[in-house]
């Protein structure tokens, strides 16, 4: 996932999710499953495979090569909650760092 604000071992609730599918049963949302929610663990920071980046022009003699790596978010997901599961554990707490990055779904 996107780089998130979570060290190492910290629990990350996601409240944006697409879809959920169990095998059986699957659920697309319209554009996001209502009540469903994502519960993991962070397992820290890595960075992505090297990206290269490679401009030419020919007959001028311009070429540039840059590269990059995007750091990235491992999560170790413990519960996918859905709306009937979640009305069973009761009131919970809202927020959390799903919410501060809301242009990034699941």
């Amino acid at each position: 996932m996107e780089r998130l604000r979570a060290a190492e071992g910290d629990r990350v609730e996601l409240d944006r999710v697409l879809l959920i599918a169990d095998g059986k049963k699957t659920t697309i949302g319209t554009p996001l499953v209502k009540g469903a929610r994502v519960v993991a663990t962070s397992m820290g920071e890595e960075k992505g495979e090297k990206i290269i980046v490679f401009k030419y022009k020919p007959k001028v003699r311009y070429h540039h090569k840059t590269g990059h790596r995007q750091l990235y978010t491992k999560l170790d997901i413990q519960k996918i909650l859905t709306k009937r599961e979640t009305k069973k554990d009761g009131p919970q707490e809202t927020g959390g760092l799903g919410q501060e990055q809301p242009g990034q779904p699941v």
